[in-house]
């Protein structure tokens, strides 16, 4: 789907102090992240296992599947797949630039949160083992409902912390439930990019792209300009070429 053109770009203004008098849009009120191929590397492999396991193929959304199953046969399904996500969280691997983007947000004290389909145990594992010492609350796992691409556990986490709306926040995330729910909720979204969602770029619910969490760094620094703004007002290029960009391909 191809970015409406309409589409007012997203701002915030600069977390630099020195450049805060410049730059225009609201202050960013925190980050929430999606954590299977966002804060660690994707272990897409999961996804056929879990498949296979509950005897099911694509495009039958997993949890969806679950949910329609009778209700004794519920938690015996949702077993199945957190065992194979228990194995699989065995060799996580954090993505490029994870502490680094970590660091920075605790040092400019940006409030994260997490909403994501996987189940507690593997996120909590992920934190403890590559981000000792750094805060998530909410963590919004697959036991809330609805799950993403519904924009409610985003909502979520912007009313526990007290906003009346989700639209000074950014969503950070590497799938379309990722981009579509922040869209849904009015926030901002940014994608990690990658090989397999590069169209994702050229998406309306699309606002940004990175190849490297820890570019985020700069980009709220300096403040956040959405790629329809970049485009509108002649800065940079158009998404999908943003994107290739990104990946280093011509």
């Amino acid at each position: 789907m191809s970015r409406a053109p309409a589409q007012e770009p997203r701002r915030f203004a600069a977390l630099d102090p020195d450049r805060k008098s410049g730059s225009q849009g609201p202050k960013l009120d925190g980050i929430v992240f999606d954590v299977d191929g966002t804060l660690c590397e994707p272990q897409n492999y999961m996804f056929a296992e879990m498949r296979s396991a509950l005897g099911i193929q694509k495009p039958t959304d997993i949890l969806d599947h679950i949910y329609s199953l009778p209700q004794d046969e519920q938690e015996p399904a949702m077993q199945k797949i957190r065992d194979i996500e228990s194995t699989a969280m065995i060799n996580q691997t954090p993505q490029p630039g994870l502490l680094q983007l970590m660091d920075y947000l605790q040092k400019r004290g940006i409030r994260k949160g997490i909403c994501t389909r996987n189940f507690d145990t593997p996120v909590n594992h992920l934190i403890e083992k590559f981000m000792k010492g750094h805060d998530f609350a909410p963590i919004i796992t697959r036991d809330f409902r609805p799950p993403k691409p519904s924009p409610a556990g985003i909502l979520h986490i912007a009313s526990s912390w007290s906003l009346p709306s989700a639209k000074n926040l950014i969503m950070v995330g590497d799938s379309i439930d990722d981009m579509t729910a922040g869209y849904r909720a009015g926030a901002a979204t940014v994608l990690l990019v990658n090989e397999v969602n590069a169209e994702l770029a050229e998406h309306e619910h699309t606002d940004l792209c990175i190849k490297k969490l820890d570019e985020l760094i700069d980009i709220l620094e300096g403040g956040f300009t959405g790629q329809v703004g970049r485009e509108a007002e002649g800065e940079g290029m158009k998404t999908g070429e943003m994107a290739r960009g990104v990946l280093g391909r011509e």
